[in-house]
């Protein structure tokens, strides 16, 4: 079919037929609509029709009086709307009682874009930008300006590529390639390009296409990676959003124009440049850029590998199971970590002062498995390594700290007996024997059960806990006598060049099965608990993240294939009417871009085995 036909050809709108009620015909006799785009002037024509007491007649002969109401509750109080509001009016109505920008509506459990329609009584939740839903909604608004600023400022055809990679510091790492010179320069022209959009308000449309014609159109846009994931997908329609004459496909939801995007900025970085975003507390203003370099560029070296071999992408990815290149895909890059780890066994080895291994990263980064495995290295080099689990090191009940909450905070470094460390490990370190203490988590309390050890020449201590890359957590211990690694899930498989996975969502899929094969809790759980996990997160770990002697990226390009079939039976299993509902929804439509992969060829060595199951190391 003609690209043209659908109002859109080459990622630009087209002079194409469009019918009096803003609705453009598909090859397969679809209409693909446009929702409202100016809910002001909208407003003020279903005004027009009260006071002139007329009601529009619809094609099929049947009546919509202008005139009616919906009730809507916000907030707890109710008010009658006209049908047909857009949600931007009731949002506008409320914003005063918000301090940041109301981007999006949660109608009764599903969220909606402040463009669509009232078309029944309801309650709404204002989602702001401190929401997630609200930060996601921004960041991908954000993204799709920067790219109708960058191609409206360079010219489409002197564009090869753009690539959303991944975030780093309040910020996205972006790529770009094509006939011009990226420097700072010409990032200042697309932000100020961005900027003059902004203050003009420019509506961001969303329409509605048959899926062969979106293939075609990114086909003919030369958008190869987006044509690409489209033949994968089974549903006959798909949504593509444009500002002003520039289209793009993306899995989500957007602000409904350019005003709500007032903090953003430029910046050259590396072998691309980075878009700041707001502030994560305070999104009236942009977030600090202060990159962990090491975490940087252990992304970049794992974009670069991935590149390489042609799985950068869900379609990519997708392509080469579809083909059967599954089994070659799992175990080569299997083949891969296991000789990281070894290199770093090496490295240690060869570091003869180093007794001391320290372990830390975020949940479900798959620490356990990884210590397994190192320790199998090490012990291959003729060192005879020792786990101990900085848990046992825990203060009893009683001296545990509160938080602000009245709760006992386990996660903070006031809840460990630090000086008892180090006096146990500076002990070990000079040759004596020590009787090491067990936590009873029951009791609360620290147990001796005579547990001793000494050290030999070759004995070292594998320690593994969310402080030890705290030099406070150690601060008796010689520089050289420790080895530090800081372990994450760096995830640099992306759904297509625009649409970026967080690195967040891939170890929350990995908890969400671990948490209900080992511990009974049922996804719901998981997903409410995540936030507080995230924080405990951002205040121990990722500050000392950077201080790593080496970082381990423990990301395997297929596993959210391989865990695609354990998750979505659980997140279908999420009540519609709780809050973790949204999340859930949103996880359910990421996994359903992934062809899945069995889990036959998993080795039981593998870090995944620590989240399915059917591994040969103790939990």
């Amino acid at each position: 079919m003609d690209p043209a036909r659908s109002g859109i050809i080459g990622g630009r709108r087209a002079p194409g037929p469009v019918h009096r009620n803003g609705s453009s015909p598909c090859s397969q006799g679809c209409t693909a609509f446009f929702l409202p785009l100016q809910p002001a002037a909208v407003q003020s024509e279903r005004q027009d029709h009260r006071r002139n007491g007329n009601a529009p007649q619809s094609r099929g002969g049947y009546f919509m009086e202008m005139t009616s109401t919906r009730t809507v509750i916000v907030d707890g109080k109710a008010q009658d709307y006209p049908l047909g509001t857009p949600y931007q009016v009731i949002a506008a109505d409320a914003q005063d009682r918000y301090p940041s920008d109301i981007l999006l509506v949660d109608r009764d459990g599903k969220l909606c874009e402040l463009n669509k329609p009232l078309d029944r009584d309801c309650t709404l939740r204002m989602i702001t930008a401190v929401d997630r839903p609200g930060r996601q909604t921004y960041e991908r608004s954000v993204v799709f300006l920067m790219l109708a600023a960058f191609y409206d400022t360079v010219g489409t055809e002197r564009v090869q590529r753009i690539s959303v990679e991944y975030s780093i510091s309040r910020a996205l790492f972006i790529r770009a390639k094509g006939d011009f010179i990226l420097d700072q320069a010409l990032l200042d022209r697309v932000e100020e390009r961005m900027r003059q959009l902004v203050r003009q308000a420019v509506p961001i449309r969303k329409s509605s296409l048959c899926t062969e014609d979106a293939v075609e159109l990114f086909r003919s846009r030369g958008m190869l990676d987006k044509a690409q994931l489209l033949r994968f997908r089974i549903s006959s329609r798909v949504n593509v959003y444009s500002l002003e004459d520039f289209s793009d496909y993306f899995y989500g939801y957007m602000v409904p124009d350019t005003s709500y995007l007032k903090w953003f900025a430029l910046q050259i970085f590396e072998d691309g440049f980075v878009l700041r975003l707001p502030d994560l507390r305070d999104p009236c203003r942009l977030g600090a850029f202060t990159p962990p370099i090491k975490v940087f560029q252990a992304l970049h070296d794992a974009a670069l590998r991935s590149e390489a071999l042609h799985i950068s992408n869900v379609a990519e990815m997708n392509q080469r199971i579809s083909q059967g290149g599954a089994t070659q895909m799992i175990l080569s890059q299997e083949a891969l970590m296991e000789k990281q780890i070894g290199d770093i066994a090496e490295e240690i080895a060869k570091r003869r002062d180093v007794r001391f291994v320290m372990i830390a990263g975020p949940s479900s980064s798959g620490k356990t498995t990884f210590s397994h495995r190192l320790s199998t290295q090490l012990l291959a080099r003729g060192m005879r390594p020792h786990a101990i689990a900085t848990d046992n090191y825990f203060k009893n009940r009683e001296d545990t700290p509160r938080d602000e909450n009245g709760q006992y905070d386990f996660e903070g470094l006031g809840a460990m007996d630090v000086e008892q460390f180090n006096r146990d490990m500076v002990r070990l370190l000079n040759g004596e024997t020590v009787e090491l203490p067990h936590f009873n988590f029951k009791k609360g309390a620290r147990e001796y059960n005579g547990d001793l050890l000494t050290l030999g020449p070759q004995d070292i201590l594998v320690i593994e806990g969310i402080h030890c890359l705290n030099d406070q957590f150690s601060h008796a211990l010689p520089k050289e006598s420790k080895y530090r690694i800081y372990i994450s899930c760096l995830t640099t498989l992306n759904v297509d060049d625009h649409n970026r996975i967080p690195t967040t969502d891939a170890r929350l899929l990995r908890r969400i099965e671990r948490d209900a094969r080992t511990r009974g809790y049922n996804a719901r759980a998981t997903i409410q608990l995540w936030p507080s996990v995230r924080r405990g997160e951002e205040r121990n770990i990722f500050p000392h993240q950077d201080s790593a002697d080496v970082i381990f990226n423990s990301a395997l390009l297929y596993e959210t294939a391989l865990l695609k079939p354990y998750v979505e039976p659980l997140l279908f299993a999420v009540p519609k009417d709780c809050e973790e509902y949204i999340e859930a929804k949103r996880l359910l439509k990421f996994l359903s871009y992934f062809l899945p992969v069995p889990a036959d060829d998993v080795p039981r060595t593998s870090l995944l085995r620590e989240f399915i199951g059917g591994g040969c190391y103790p939990g």
